[in-house]
């Protein structure tokens, strides 16, 4: 049996300061106030990456999602773990994402707050997807996405994402 890997967070109480270091999991499980970053993706020409995550992922597997991303490591800021989630998922280094703005998400799962930030990828066939992270993408125009969001398997929490970005 392998044993699951320990993730640390900061849990942060409803003015997003921080409370204590607590395991991700419980966090979930406790729906305890975190930390998510993530990153709006655009190409040159405007359009913004969309991909499907990967069918093993422990939340919101096969899903459509718009937004890159994950938890805030302990001591790391919104914009670090952007930048970290970035290169970790996409595979883009080079890339530096530009905070937007922050909200409370009360989340499908668990609450969160989330720092959505905002990066234009100069080459984007230069990105290389995690494929543990990331099954398919593309790059849509923002109607196109609106649309794809209406579907079932788009990722909930970032439907009230997409519409704080495109109400900025």
């Amino acid at each position: 049996m392998v044993a699951r890997r320990r993730e640390l967070i900061e849990r942060v109480d409803e003015q997003d300061r921080v409370v204590g270091v607590v395991d991700r999991a419980e966090a979930i499980s406790r729906h305890w106030l975190h930390r998510i970053a993530t990153v709006v993706c655009r190409d040159p020409e405007g359009r913004i990456l969309v991909h499907r995550r990967a069918d093993d992922m422990s939340r919101f597997p096969g899903q459509y999602h718009w937004l890159t991303g994950g938890a805030v490591d302990v001591g790391e800021t919104y914009e670090q773990a952007a930048a970290r989630e970035l290169a970790e998922e996409l595979g883009a280094v080079a890339a530096a994402p530009r905070f937007l703005f922050k909200y409370l998400c009360r989340g499908e799962i668990s609450p969160y707050w989330l720092g959505l930030h905002e990066t234009v990828l100069t080459d984007p066939a230069a990105i290389t997807p995690d494929p543990a992270e990331i099954s398919w993408y593309a790059w849509l125009t923002e109607g196109e996405l609106q649309a794809l969001a209406r579907r079932r398997t788009f990722v909930s929490d970032g439907r009230e994402a997409l519409h704080r970005y495109l109400d900025k």
